[in-house]
């Protein structure tokens, strides 16, 4: 007898182990690790993923598998390995690990149902239960969950008359269109049609397209050519003339785009020596991790393109992940128009049944190149031969809930067991990688010039203290609005940029001092002026505008700060001949907006791109010639030892939008700290002196690269169990961890309550620690009675990428 151990679809401690299941010996040859199946578990029935299979088990009754879900299996033996490290490294549930490496299509529903247990039960039963079952057998639970008939179904299914059945129900569905063919040879066809009489002569229309057509026809097509009805059509399948029949065909959210071919360009010196660094471990099947740190508009794309192309020469695949938010149409435009059907695209803009159908055609081995953001780092290739990450500083690629995983970390363990080489790519790399380049760790590759001859664009900082001071009350500089105005005059094209969306960033009462809050949370509302109401961007609460304060009553209600809607207006008023188009995530919610608005901006159908983060990436558009960063500052105070790293990135990416081809560029940064290292850096594109400042002071603090960081948040609605938990478990981690070990806290969250949830939290910094995962491991285990229950929420994040 063979044996399956599979992971059940159980979140929880109890739960994180495989179990085994006999194997039905007429699948004993057919079923393989990495497949879905569905198995007994307690009175329910659940997905799992068989992991391994075996001829011996100790447990003496074995349930058997009840059901086989997939054909061939989902996960390979490579990506089975790569959960097993996820788990020890993320320290989540091995079924959290699988989960996260598929498509949203392939998690399992549950379905609930009541059944009579024998027909014989049917009389036994009170009579508004045999009135609601009337005349079936089973029930839906959805039917009943809400209604008052629960307690009744409760004593019968005691009383052992019925019973609840779980059914697991699969999510994906292939998409499939109705095809018509002819079902008798050509001569029987003509001879049945010359014998239809002449009031026939929809059918006869049908049949002369078919035979003409030589093969199936999509059905819709073919009503639509011939102007017949469906009922003409039925009668000729009832006359066994023709057959309907169902045809797969993939979601293709590019359908109807057309993508120009592009052949590769010309490289400069420094792409070449890149390049050329990279192909040598390619064609030797050597891991190896690179460092392309190339200023913006270098030409970086050119390389990793070029590189693929030596990949797929190999016979090889390749990943390339960019961050969620340049996965602007521009780069999905630049893959298809170089790779045309051999790339498949995965990101968060596509519905579930097209990112499904992509998976299937990387699973189904009939691309070699994948684009997409974080989660296609998992995409089930066999055969790799290099993995890119584009803007590898990027925040992004860290999942912020279970599994914690960061992108890059998982790409270096797949390349290590592909033997194959990984390019990150930034203009300015994160401190941790440029740290390990640094020390040879990585291998450095750069790019000091742009590909166009402008060299980098000119930065004027504006001190919007100054400003004030000489009566300038406007959210613009004297300096960016001249030039804005220039621009317009020019038919050139400006881009502004916010990191704030909403009108307002908070609404105060002048008379009081009183912040309007939201109840759930320890943060201020956002003011929405288009639909009048304030919202929390935290918890998506809302609630309509008031213009009396809910505190003292008075009506000197003021909006403070400055957020995307705001500056519009603005703009509407003091340029009211320029067209602007706003990119925020109000504006870009609905499927397909962001594609819509940058191409109308494209085809210079705006001469202002007013937006938030969304826009500081990836932008390539020939007529910008002016980069406005509105406050500089908004990211810079924010309590993460991060902030001028991610402040300094920030900035540089902006300014890299503008003069990116002939027209040459400029950049206004307006801020109240002019003085701060990071902004007067960016502003001379200096990424060396700010790698140096910053890593003095990150040395000084204990902060990485110089020391690894393990980040504890506990939440519960009351705020002294959040607290007394926070606390032994800082205190137990004290008399575990060596001395070397330096634990903060635990203080409050910088948000202190989320979701009506209190939050603390405490810190380890530590260099090298070989007792922490155990530690860790025993802190989850001794809570997960409480986490259970559902009040107590611990999360541990070793590798924090926020602090909030």
């Amino acid at each position: 007898m063979k044996i399956a151990e599979v992971i059940v679809d159980v979140p929880a401690r109890q739960t994180d182990h495989p179990f085994d299941y006999a194997i039905p010996e007429k699948w004993e040859d057919i079923l393989q690790p990495g497949m879905r199946v569905t198995v007994p578990f307690g009175p329910r029935r659940l997905q799992g993923f068989v992991i391994h299979i075996k001829s011996h088990s100790d447990v003496k009754t074995l349930k058997p598998i009840e059901a086989i879900l997939d054909v061939t299996p989902v996960l390979n033996e490579e990506l089975l390995e790569l959960g097993k490290y996820l788990t020890e490294t993320t320290l989540c549930f091995a079924i959290s690990a699988y989960q996260a490496m598929l498509p949203a299509a392939l998690k399992a529903k549950y379905e609930k149902e009541i059944r009579l247990v024998r027909e014989e039960n049917r009389s036994l039963l009170p009579e508004a239960i045999q009135a609601l079952f009337k005349g079936r057998s089973t029930l839906d639970w959805k039917e009943v969950e809400h209604s008052d008939w629960l307690r009744p179904l409760q004593k019968a299914i005691q009383q052992g008359y019925l019973e609840v059945v779980y059914h697991v129900k699969e999510k994906a569905a292939a998409k499939t269109v109705k095809y018509v063919e002819l079902a008798q040879p050509h001569e029987e066809v003509e001879r049945a049609m010359n014998a239809l009489p002449a009031n026939a002569a929809k059918q006869k229309q049908l049949l002369t397209v078919l035979l003409s057509a030589n093969e199936a026809m999509p059905l819709k097509e073919l009503l639509e050519q011939t102007g017949a009805s469906y009922a003409s059509l039925k009668s000729l399948i009832t006359k066994g003339l023709v057959a309907e029949k169902e045809i797969e065909v993939y979601r293709d959210p590019y359908e109807h785009r057309s993508f120009a071919k592009t052949a590769p360009l010309p490289l400069t010196d420094e792409q070449e020596k890149a390049l050329s660094a990279i192909v040598e471990r390619v064609r030797a099947n050597e891991h190896e991790v690179f460092l392309l740190y190339g200023v913006t508009g270098s030409g970086k794309t050119e390389v990793y393109m070029q590189a693929i192309e030596e990949v797929l020469r190999q016979g090889k695949e390749a990943i390339v992940l960019v961050p969620e938010i340049s996965l602007t149409p521009q780069m999905v435009k630049r893959f298809k128009g170089r790779f045309g059907s051999r790339v498949a695209v995965l990101h968060s803009g596509l519905s579930v049944g097209e990112k499904y159908d992509e998976w299937r055609k990387i699973h189904r081995k009939e691309v070699q190149l994948v684009v997409g953001a974080r989660s296609a780092i998992f995409a089930p290739f066999e055969n790799l031969g290099m993995i890119i990450i584009d803007e590898e500083h990027e925040t992004s690629y860290k999942q912020e809930e279970n599994p914690r995983y960061h992108a890059r970390d998982v790409a270096i363990y797949r390349a290590r067991v592909h033997g194959c080489p990984v390019v990150l790519g930034s203009a300015t790399p994160s401190l941790e990688s440029f740290a390990r380049a640094k020390k040879g760790v990585y291998q450095l590759l750069t790019l000091q010039k742009r590909v166009s001859d402008n060299g980098m664009p000119n930065v004027h900082i504006v001190d919007m203290r100054e400003e004030l001071r000489s009566g300038n009350r406007s959210m613009f500089s004297r300096a960016l609005f001249e030039k804005l105005k220039d621009r317009l005059h020019k038919g050139e094209q400006s881009v502004l940029f916010l990191n704030r969306r909403g009108y307002s960033t908070f609404v105060m009462c002048r008379s009081c001092g009183y912040v309007i809050r939201c109840p759930h949370c320890d943060i201020s509302l956002t003011y929405h002026r288009t639909e009048q109401r304030l919202k929390c961007h935290y918890c998506g609460y809302e609630e309509p505008i008031t213009y009396r304060c809910p505190s003292c009553g008075s009506e000197h209600i003021r909006f403070f700060g400055t957020g995307t809607q705001k500056v519009e207006e603005e703009l509407t008023k003091l340029l009211p001949e320029a067209r602007v188009i706003r990119m925020d995530v109000d504006t870009t919610s609905r499927k397909g907006a962001h594609e819509r608005l940058l191409a109308e901006f494209g085809e210079g159908k705006a001469d202002i791109l007013l937006g938030t983060q969304m826009i500081a990436k990836g932008l390539d558009f020939p007529k910008i010639t002016l980069v406005g960063v509105l406050a500089a500052d908004t990211t810079l105070h924010l309590p993460d030892f991060r902030a001028s790293e991610k402040t300094f990135q920030l900035l540089t990416q902006v300014s890299g939008r503008a003069g990116r081809h002939e027209l040459p560029g400029e950049v206004v940064i307006q801020t109240y700290t002019p003085e701060h290292y990071s902004i007067a850096l960016a502003a001379k594109h200096d990424y060396d002196t700010f790698y140096q400042r910053e890593m003095v002071l990150r040395k000084m603090n204990g902060y990485p690269p110089f020391y690894y960081l393990t980040l504890i948040t506990v939440s519960h609605p009351e705020i002294t169990k959040a607290v007394a938990v926070t606390d032994k478990i800082a205190a137990y981690l004290r008399a575990q961890l060596s001395d070397e070990a330096i634990i903060l806290g635990p203080v409050a969250s910088p948000i202190a309550r989320l979701h009506d949830r209190y939050r603390y939290q405490c810190m380890i910094k530590y260099k090298r620690e070989p007792n922490m995962a155990r530690a860790l491991r025993a802190v989850i285990d001794r809570y997960q009675h409480d986490v259970s229950q559902g009040d107590l929420s611990i999360t541990i994040d070793t590798n924090p990428y926020t602090m909030m």
